[in-house]
């Protein structure tokens, strides 16, 4: 005989620890990682917009990275921060599902800028008498464009539907934000279909935007060694292995979370895992770029010089 059941319409995130004497220590570190996020993402974006100089594919496709990435850490982190100076962790099931939304939203958004982002050096480097026509701001516009709609699309078909899914057991999700999965486990209603379209859309974008990216890269290694010029190596090479580096963290820790969900993880490691994409990428990410670009580095010392003078 089937009971009354009460569709539960609040969670509580337990976080990433429950040790008290841990909870303001980690408060400060996690401040200070994200305020540094802000400033190196958001620094990006306005030095893109304020330089004439940067207003070219590779830099336009950098500040939309660096836009996805800001809402990437925006998304979890503020929650995250609340949570360990308050006893309450409640989030309203609304909440929960708009936090993951925006997450999904600029995860996905940035799996396929990185694919474009590894085109447009597979054009800037191995065609560049042609780069200027292949390559157009207008093009890259449209790259861009596409990048924020897939990345729209794809979060809103798993939070609709997350509305299919009952809550009535336990209110406890055993993570520091929303994480889709967690979501499943702690369902009344068989999530069976939820956890299958999750994985074969994981495979789906990580596997395209993963292999298109190791395949403009490999074209890229042959035309680099093929150089005569040990400058033009040189600088290949600096371009290139900043965005292999930022490829390789953030694609091997979503690998381990939505391709392979079922290998045996333990559940601290599942949230190092979710801690690396969600809070430490988005920080590395303007620091990888900018601290190896020249490009970056001359319009930061342009920037600071406008600023000494009109003080």
């Amino acid at each position: 005989m089937e009971t009354n059941k009460t569709q539960l319409t609040e969670f509580i995130l337990t976080g990433l620890t429950d040790r008290p004497g841990l909870q303001v220590p980690l408060f400060l570190v996690f401040l200070v990682i994200y305020l540094t996020t802000l400033l190196g993402n958001l620094g990006l974006i306005l030095l893109v917009w304020r330089d004439p100089d940067l207003h070219k594919p590779m830099y336009l496709f950098l500040g939309s990275l660096a836009f996805a990435d800001a809402c990437s850490s925006s998304s979890v982190t503020p929650k995250m921060l609340i949570n360990f100076l308050s006893k309450n962790h409640m989030i309203s099931l609304f909440d929960c599902m708009a936090q993951f939304y925006f997450f999904a939203f600029s995860a996905t958004t940035e799996c396929f800028l990185l694919m474009v982002m590894a085109y447009d050096r597979y054009l800037a480097i191995c065609n560049p008498f042609l780069y200027p026509v292949l390559m157009s701001n207008n093009l890259c516009t449209q790259f861009i464009g596409v990048s924020y709609f897939l990345g729209f699309l794809h979060s809103a078909i798993h939070a609709g539907l997350l509305f299919r899914l009952t809550f009535c057991r336990s209110n406890v999700i055993h993570y520091f934000y929303c994480e889709i999965l967690q979501l499943f486990k702690i369902s009344c209603t068989d999530p069976t279909l939820n956890t299958f379209l999750v994985l074969i859309f994981s495979i789906f974008i990580q596997g395209f935007t993963f292999m298109t990216i190791m395949v403009s890269y490999t074209r890229v290694l042959f035309v680099i060694l093929k150089r005569k010029s040990e400058r033009g190596r040189s600088k290949a090479f600096s371009t290139c292995s900043a965005h292999l580096l930022s490829v390789s963290l953030f694609y091997g820790t979503l690998f381990f979370m939505y391709v392979c969900p079922g290998s045996g993880l333990t559940e601290d490691h599942d949230k190092m895992y979710s801690l690396f994409y969600t809070v430490i990428i988005p920080l590395l990410n303007p620091f990888i770029y900018s601290l190896r670009n020249k490009e970056v580095i001359g319009a930061i010392r342009k920037l600071m010089d406008k600023l000494r003078v009109a003080r």
